[in-house]
């Protein structure tokens, strides 16, 4: 009997690969080549590999799904949003504090927005996962930096044209007030925003599979926030043993440049916790003998 085995494609968008010439068309602007935002060192490898992964082991995938990250301009987290003491534009990779922001070391450009911005740096904070990190505007929607690479969006439409079938597509980041690096969670909800909530549906809708593969950028970011936010759900409610479902395809993810760390705490205490590690070479037997289930079972 074919298994349900679920891809899990997290943010697999050009803004954050590390693309050669072959995969930077230009500009019809500036007459430049489109150059990623926030190029993540080995992603386009690991995008090829995903994609060779689909393309070969496609008959055995029941689903596919894939999240987005689509930020607007202005956002909390992007330089756009904020300005120095001194009046200097402040850099990507500079975090900022709620105790920096009350010592007027950072203002928001808007000055209304200030009661705003302080009470999601109290609230982030308060969480501990993470601080305020200002990254280079990336992922802008209707951007081709928001779109996804290229063989990963071939590979998924052969997908869906073998399968008659429609990749679940689910953006997030459109809020400008707080981070969501999770595809699941923003970093701070807001009662006022579905969008920034939890996602009941769809991880319950995940646990349905028999196994969920995960791949995509980043390991010490959106991917690490993703995956908690589930594993935590998916302990809570149906026990230890589910998070034996998730499988992390370690060669199909890589971590943000200076944050390699955090990506290989993250692996280790989700292999602890059960979460499964494999890399696509042993993957594709599996989807490999779910084709041949299928076809006996036809």
């Amino acid at each position: 009997m074919k298994r349900n085995l679920h891809l899990l494609m997290i943010d697999p968008q050009n803004d954050f690969c590390d693309l050669p010439d072959t995969h930077r068309p230009l500009d019809p602007v500036s007459l430049q080549p489109l150059t990623p935002a926030l190029p993540v060192t080995g992603a386009h490898q690991d995008m090829l590999r995903l994609a060779g992964l689909i393309n070969r082991g496609r008959a055995g995938l029941t689903a596919i799904s894939l999240t987005l990250d689509s930020h607007h301009r202005f956002d909390i987290a992007h330089p756009t949003f904020w300005i120095a003491a001194d009046g200097v534009p402040v850099a990507p990779y500079t975090e900022i504090t709620a105790a920096q922001v009350r010592a007027q070391q950072y203002l928001p450009r808007h000055p209304a927005a200030l009661p705003l911005a302080l009470n999601y740096l109290d609230q982030l904070e308060a969480a501990g996962r993470y601080k305020l990190m200002i990254w280079p505007v990336h992922c802008e929607i209707g951007s081709w930096g928001n779109n996804v690479h290229a063989d990963v969006r071939a590979a998924y439409g052969h997908w869906e044209q073998a399968a008659l079938g429609i990749v679940a597509k689910l953006a997030k980041g459109s809020n400008p007030w707080t981070e969501h690096y999770s595809a699941v969670q923003a970093e701070v909800p807001y009662a006022d925003d579905p969008d920034t909530q939890f996602n009941l549906k769809f991880v319950r809708g995940l646990a349905e599979a028999d196994r969920i593969y995960i791949a995509g950028e980043a390991g010490s970011h959106c991917v690490k926030a993703t995956v908690e936010h589930i594993a935590d759900y998916f302990e809570l409610e149906y026990g230890a043993a589910s998070l034996g479902k998730l499988v992390l395809i370690t060669d199909c993810i890589s971590p943000v440049g200076g944050f390699e760390a955090q990506y290989q705490a993250f692996l280790q205490t989700m292999q602890a916790r059960g979460v499964q590690l494999m890399q696509a070479g042993d993957v594709l037997p599996e989807l490999l003998d779910n084709a041949g289930r299928a076809l006996e079972s036809a």
